[in-house]
């Protein structure tokens, strides 16, 4: 059965960086494209990064780019998010999926398969 599993999260201060690590397990994801998306409580779940199967496409929200990174490594079957200069409006859970689109999407209902999520804590 394919799963996903987020880790990576925890209390950082204002400023800090976190890695967030998305490892897949039950079959092989290289051929989909991976998202990260948030949800703060009280507020609908957002879009963060995404990122090809190929590991040439990249996509971001405004509100990170700049300082989030999407990397992938399909021989782990892993998907990472770097997390610098990081502000107490990060604060949410953050939850990885796949797509099997090819074309990268902001839409959470395009996302095939869900992580549990890993909760980040940015405090000022």
């Amino acid at each position: 059965q394919a799963q996903l599993v987020e880790s990576g999260g925890g209390l950082v201060q204002a400023g800090g960086s976190l890695r967030l690590s998305c490892a897949a397990s039950g079959r092989t994801f290289s051929s989909y494209a991976m998202g990260w998306f948030r949800q703060a409580p009280g507020k609908e779940r957002e879009f963060v990064a995404a990122i090809g199967a190929s590991d040439v496409n990249t996509n971001y929200a405004n509100s990170v780019k700049g300082r989030f990174t999407i990397s992938r490594d399909n021989a782990k079957n892993t998907v990472y998010l770097q997390m610098n200069i990081l502000k107490p409006e990060d604060t949410a859970v953050y939850y990885c999926a796949a797509s099997p689109l090819r074309i990268l999407t902001m839409t959470p209902g395009t996302y095939t398969y869900w992580g549990q999520g890993t909760q980040v804590t940015v405090s000022s």
